[in-house]
């Protein structure tokens, strides 16, 4: 028997298995699919203080391996979440949830977790901070370490939860951010967001996206993510969510090697809706041929190899 089980910042999960935010929703339409409870926990829709009706269309563009998204964090807002969501999610799911949150300015972000730190079932606050800073002319708040670094004390001061920080890729130094956020007082981080990328149409002679760039996701981006997971478990002494490409049990395997304590699935998601429920019925048989009876025994292992 080999024992799944991993501990994220003192939340206990079943299993490292986690749906990304932005690739599950809010667990509805994957309930029909299959029973949730399988799961180690998932990330629900990325919520901001008001609803955000996105980008026009079109959003989604595909790439050889991979798709690019510029979604626009489409939600209904934190306190329709709140409300109508959550209740919701407590029915379908008995585990604990994660919430993943957005802003446009550091009170935005702080809000949000003051809202969310009465909901027992939300066991850890993930915060993406490759939002765009309306004080900052419009740059992404998780490229600077200074603005990373002032939203994690700010949302760490507004909630007692454990709050992970998603680390935007699209960086010169990822592990100079991920060190900020830790210093800051993170309890986690999550990595990696979505590459910045695009497609032109010949025909049209322009851009797929009307947003003209989206976020690259998919298998493409793996070996990328796997790297900066690599690059931040040695920079920041704090547990991590690997997250980028992430579409196979040995591929969860591959990310709690070089660091990761659990795996978000992303992309595969929207490919397969029940690539989470495969993943987590064959890992054991991964961690047999491993030579491990705990899978929690992976996670930086390749550093010590």
């Amino acid at each position: 028997m080999v024992d799944l089980s991993v501990n994220l910042a003192g939340v206990a999960l079943k299993n490292p298995v986690i749906p990304a935010s932005g690739t599950f929703g809010y667990g509805r339409e994957f309930a029909e699919v299959y029973d949730l409870n399988i799961l180690g926990s998932f990330s629900f829709k990325g919520t901001t203080a008001n609803p955000r009706f996105g980008n026009p269309q079109p959003r989604i563009a595909e790439t050889a391996s991979g798709m690019l998204n510029a979604v626009g964090l489409q939600n209904p807002g934190i306190d329709a979440v709140l409300a109508e969501e959550l209740p919701h999610i407590a029915k379908i799911f008995q585990g604990p949830v994660i919430a993943n949150i957005g802003g446009e300015t550091v009170e935005e972000y702080a809000e949000n977790c003051r809202k969310l730190n009465d909901c027992p079932q939300v066991a850890i606050i993930e915060v993406n901070v490759s939002c765009p800073n309306v004080h900052a002319g419009g740059k992404n708040f998780g490229s600077d370490p200074g603005a990373a670094a002032e939203v994690t004390a700010a949302v760490k001061a507004a909630t007692d939860k454990p709050v992970f920080i998603k680390l935007s890729p699209n960086v010169t130094d990822i592990a100079q951010i991920a060190r900020a956020c830790a210093d800051a007082g993170a309890d986690g981080l999550c990595l990696i967001n979505t590459l910045l990328g695009m497609r032109i149409d010949l025909h049209a002679r322009r851009p797929v996206l009307s947003n003209r760039t989206g976020g690259l996701s998919g298998p493409a981006v793996f070996p990328v993510a796997l790297r900066m997971v690599w690059d931040v478990y040695e920079a920041a002494n704090l547990p991590i969510i690997g997250c980028g490409g992430v579409s196979s049990a040995e591929d969860v395997c591959e990310m709690l090697l070089a660091g990761a304590s659990a795996v978000e699935i992303g992309a595969a998601n929207l490919k397969n809706p029940t690539v989470c429920k495969t993943i987590i019925e064959k890992l054991p048989a991964v961690c047999e041929r491993l030579g491990v009876t705990e899978i929690s025994r992976l996670t930086g292992g390749a550093h010590h190899a």
